[in-house]
C-alpha cells in the first residue's frame, strides 16, 4: 500500500519532469504521473513473483537430482525444509498473486540463469545453512529466511536491477518504496490464515488518494509562478540561484497543500515535506524548508487564507 509520503514523492518526480519539458501539456504530465503510479504496483508483483519462481526453481532442482542416472543418497532423500517453507508456499498459492501475475503476463522463463545464480548464492549463505540444518523452524523463523533471501540476494542483485530498468524506466526510483511493500506483505502473513492473507491494495482509499495526487500535481503546476513569488518574498538574504531546486519544489507543493487541499492538516504537510527533503535534498534543507514554510504559514493564517475541514484532519 502506498503511503501519502510515497504519493508526494511521485508527484514531486512528475513535477520535475513536467517543468523540464518545455511546452509540455498539463494533461500529458498527468498521464505520465498516473502511469508511474500504476507501474509501482507492477514492480511489487514482479518482486513477489520472483520469490515464488526461486522456490519453484529449488523444487525443480530436487526433482532433477532424484532422476539422475546415478542419484546419491542425498539426491534420493533431500532436505525439503526450504521448499516446504510455509511462507513461500502461502505466497506461491495465493490466488490474488496468481491473478496479478496472469493479468500482467509475468514470466521469468528467460531469466532462469539469473534465478539459478540468486539461489546458488543464497544456498551458500550462513543463514540458509543454519536454517536447513538447525532445529525444526517455527513460522517466525520460516518468515525470517524469506526476508534474508529477499533483502540480501534479490534487492542487492545488480543484474536484476538492470533487468527491471529495461522493463520500465519508471521503476528506477521505485525500488525502495516497493521493497517496503514486499517486506510489509511478508510481515503481515499469518500461519493460520489460508494463503497467508490478502495482498495490500495499491491505495489506502483509492478514490481519495487518486484525487489527492491529481490535485497536488495540477494545482502546484498551475500556481507555479504564484508560489515562486511567495517563496522569493521570504528568502531575505538567500540567493535563489544557490537554493536547491528540490527545496523550492517541495515548498511549492507544501503551499499547494496549505491553500488547496483542505483535508490535510498543516502540521502533517510541514512534517511530510521536511522528511522528504532529508532523503531527496541537501543535509541543510530540512532547517531551511522548515524556516521558510513557518513564515509562509503564519502569513497565510493571518490572512485567513487557510481553511481545513473534513475527516482528513485526522491524518495526512
Amino acid at each position: 500500500m502506498l503511503s501519502r509520503r510515497h504519493l508526494r514523492v511521485k508527484v514531486m518526480q512528475a513535477l520535475f519532469a513536467y517543468q523540464r519539458s518545455e511546452g509540455a501539456e498539463l494533461a500529458v504530465g498527468e498521464k505520465l504521473l498516473k502511469l508511474s503510479l500504476e507501474k509501482i504496483y507492477d514492480l511489487y508483483i514482479h518482486q513477489l513473483s520472483l520469490l515464488t519462481e526461486i522456490h519453484t526453481f529449488a523444487a525443480r532442482q530436487i526433482e532433477e537430482a532424484k532422476n539422475k542416472m546415478m542419484p546419491t543418497e542425498q539426491d534420493l532423500n533431500p532436505n525439503l525444509r526450504f521448499i516446504e517453507n510455509r511462507v513461500l508456499l502461502q505466497l506461491k498459492n495465493n490466488p490474488q498473486l496468481e491473478k496479478h501475475i496472469s493479468a500482467r503476463k509475468i514470466n521469468w522463463a528467460d531469466q532462469l540463469e539469473l534465478i539459478r545464480r540468486i539461489f546458488s548464492a543464497f544456498k551458500e549463505s550462513e543463514d540458509y545453512i543454519n536454517y536447513m540444518n538447525g532445529a525444526e523452524p517455527t513460522y517466525k523463523e520460516q518468515r525470517r529466511i524469506v526476508y534474508k533471501l529477499y533483502e540480501d540476494f534479490i534487492l542487492t542483485n545488480e543484474h536484476l536491477e538492470s533487468i527491471f530498468e529495461e522493463k520500465s524506466i519508471l521503476w528506477v526510483n521505485d525500488i525502495e518504496q516497493v521493497s517496503e511493500m514486499v517486506i510489509r506483505t511478508i510481515s503481515d502473513f499469518k500461519e493460520d490464515v489460508e494463503f497467508g492473507g490478502t495482498l495490500p491494495p495499491m491505495y489506502k482509499d483509492e478514490e481519495e488518494d487518486r484525487q489527492f495526487v491529481l490535485d497536488l500535481f495540477r494545482k502546484t503546476a498551475t500556481h507555479n509562478g504564484e508560489y515562486q513569488d511567495m517563496i522569493e518574498a521570504k528568502l531575505e538574504n538567500w540567493d535563489l540561484d544557490r537554493i536547491a531546486s528540490t527545496d523550492i519544489l517541495l515548498m511549492k507543493m507544501a503551499l499547494c497543500e496549505f491553500l488547496n487541499i483542505n483535508s490535510v492538516p498543516t502540521k502533517v504537510t510541514m512534517n511530510e515535506y521536511i522528511e522528504i527533503s532529508k532523503e531527496y535534498s541537501t543535509p541543510k534543507s530540512k532547517v531551511f524548508i522548515n524556516g521558510i514554510l513557518d513564515k509562509l504559514l503564519a502569513e497565510l493564517q493571518a490572512q485567513k487564507k487557510i481553511k481545513k475541514m473534513g475527516k482528513g484532519l485526522i491524518g495526512g
